[in-house]
């Protein structure tokens, strides 16, 4: 999701540049008071006055980007009540998150001295999106990435490999605009934008946020990513990409996307311009032949 370009220009001259990247989690914690001091019923009226306009710039950027209002928020508390509840427990978790984040920037910076650094905001929505990223920065739904327990049952774990995807989809919208925010993407473009997250996720967090791949795909490669050479020039994304839920996985093609991207970086001689390469990507059949992957490849790290 790309914004108006004079809000990133605004935006962008007082934190992209920023040498530590401001990483708000007071939202989620604002969220909260209010929710809590109405019984877990918060009206919208409340909603508005004491978390919406008391809120970061981040929060107010998440709401704008995706139409979330107060009115919507009680809506869907009150449709999905239990969400937000459990989302409550995920609170004690952010700091320790934070702290973590902090280390993967700097991972980030060392790996790839050109990236920028706009902030970070997580903070409770609407039920959806979990997360979005563009060149103003990341943001991120609690409510949303607290429920989808599949992607990693640690809840740390699951914020910090997620935020560190999410940050490299940033950097991607910087870099390559163009690729990053094509139209009508096919299998492979899209896969590509996906999985260099994913890669560069795992490089600065030692993890990946899809840590369920690794149990239905061992021993299915050949055959898996033969199904996705087929459909790789396609735009119907579908079998491949965004579509999961919040109780299903899905998304395979996050995974096909970070072989091919892991490919390419291990035939790399020189592993700072490959992360250059990875992050710029602009041609995917260009990128993709010089990958040297095959449907099946043995890489010597998989996740």
């Amino acid at each position: 999701m790309r914004l108006a370009p004079a809000i990133v220009a605004l935006l962008w001259s007082g934190c992209a540049l920023a040498a530590t990247p401001q990483i708000h989690i007071e939202d989620a914690a604002l969220f909260y008071k209010v929710y809590d001091s109405a019984g877990g019923h918060p009206s919208a009226d409340l909603l508005q006055r004491d978390y919406v306009d008391k809120g970061s710039s981040g929060l107010r950027r998440f709401f704008s980007a995706r139409n979330t209002t107060a009115d919507r928020i009680a809506q869907a508390i009150a449709t999905q009540p239990q969400m937000y509840a459990d989302a409550e427990s995920c609170l004690a978790a952010l700091p320790a998150v934070r702290t973590r984040l902090t280390h993967v920037l700097g991972t980030l910076r060392e790996d790839y001295p050109e990236a920028k650094f706009p902030p970070i905001t997580i903070g409770v929505g609407r039920g959806k999106p979990v997360a979005i990223a563009d060149e103003t920065g990341v943001m991120i739904g609690l409510e949303s990435l607290c429920a989808i327990q599949w992607m990693n049952p640690d809840v740390e774990d699951r914020f910090v490999h997620v935020v560190a995807h999410e940050y490299t989809h940033v950097q991607q919208a910087i870099a390559a605009p163009a690729f990053y925010a094509i139209a009508k993407p096919t299998v492979l473009e899209a896969s590509l934008v996906e999985g260099a997250a994913e890669f560069m996720g795992i490089l600065t967090s030692g993890g990946t946020s899809y840590v369920y791949f690794a149990g239905t795909t061992k021993g299915h490669e050949a055959e898996i990513e033969t199904r996705f050479a087929a459909d790789e020039d396609k735009t119907d994304l579908s079998a491949w990409l965004y579509n999961g839920s919040m109780t299903k996985p899905g998304d395979l093609g996050y995974w096909v996307g970070r072989r091919i991207v892991q490919a390419y970086y291990d035939h790399a001689v020189d592993k700072r311009a490959a992360i250059r390469g990875i992050i710029g990507i602009t041609d995917a059949h260009a990128f993709l032949a010089k990958s040297g992957w095959y449907p099946g490849i043995p890489l010597a790290k998989d996740e």
